[in-house]
């Protein structure tokens, strides 16, 4: 940083602190003081052990379940408010509720509009998040948000495989637009899955669209919550010819028996970032990335003023 470079601090939520000590390390910089108070009946209090006034705060937490971790988001940054914080930026590596970014039946909510409109409500300036569930979640919020990509990761650990007959492939026709830029920046082919669901969680038939015979296949995909459905297409694939199949998905929600499924099914590796914790222990075939120097990366680049995009390999 230079010395004309505004002040800046690095708070972060209690569930996201393994994430947030990388990102201090990589900037070079203490991660600041907050003590969270909790009360017997589960209510929790946030304060600032330090002096944050006229100064920029990144405050990093993801929100992933349960909701405690939004709502200590929500009081850090109306604490940090209320302290005379120049800019609060919010760093969410995963921005939970995503999924709910439309009406896809009668009568239910929006959740991604509603949790955009309470960080707003809350005082937060600017939100920093990585590869959202769908991308015009963006314009749920009315303040500027910097969303990253997980292909800075993924494509070097790609390129470390040196698979020969490699094929990218998407578990659903929604991520479609996710693996055709990978397939094109790799100049591979793509295959598509076709899926129906019968409930939320549930997937009820699948089919795979396209060649995997032979191949060495890749599935990409934005999260992997009770893994079922990349189970199946990898599963699927191995069963119509595939040489190997492995995943990279940016978010490791891991839910239920999602460890359990990986190590029963024909995946050979998964891989996803830290932006959510997960202790491999409980499943050999995951390998973490960690997303902590690309999110290290982008603060210096927004305290410099300098641009975010500059450091996409793809989008």
């Amino acid at each position: 940083m230079s010395a004309s470079t505004p002040q800046f601090k690095v708070f972060s939520g209690t569930n996201s602190r393994y994430l947030a000590e990388k990102i201090c390390k990589s900037l070079n910089t203490p991660l600041g003081i907050m003590n969270i108070e909790h009360f017997a009946d589960g209510e929790f209090a946030v304060s600032y052990e330090e002096s944050i006034r006229g100064q920029y705060i990144y405050l990093i937490q993801s929100t992933f379940p349960n909701s405690d971790n939004l709502m200590e988001l929500l009081l850090m940054i109306d604490a940090a408010k209320r302290a005379s914080a120049y800019k609060i930026i919010a760093v969410i590596p995963y921005f939970g509720w995503a999924r709910q970014d439309r009406k896809d039946k009668p009568r239910v909510s929006i959740g991604a509009k509603l949790i955009a409109d309470l960080l707003s409500v809350a005082g937060v300036d600017r939100v920093i998040t990585m590869d959202l569930h769908a991308d015009q979640i963006q314009g749920f919020f009315d303040v500027p948000v910097d969303h990253l990509y997980a292909s800075r990761i993924f494509v070097p650990y790609i390129e470390s495989l040196k698979l020969d007959n490699l094929v990218i492939a998407s578990p659903d026709v929604g991520g479609s637009k996710r693996a055709g830029t990978y397939s094109r920046f790799l100049d591979v082919p793509m295959v598509l899955c076709h899926k129906t669901r019968e409930k939320a969680n549930v997937v009820g038939e699948m089919r795979i669209i396209g060649d995997v015979e032979g191949k060495d296949v890749i599935i990409v995909d934005d999260m992997v919550d009770t893994a079922g459905t990349l189970c199946m297409a990898a599963d699927l694939m191995m069963s119509n010819g595939a040489k190997s199949v492995r995943a990279i998905v940016t978010h490791g929600v891991m839910s239920g028996k999602a460890s359990e499924r990986i190590m029963n099914s024909a995946l050979t590796e998964i891989a996803f970032t830290d932006s959510i914790p997960f202790d491999c222990n409980k499943c050999s075939k995951v390998k973490v990335l960690s997303c902590a120097d690309t999110f290290a990366d982008t603060i210096e680049r927004v305290q410099a003023h300098r641009s975010i995009s500059e450091q996409y390999i793809i989008r």
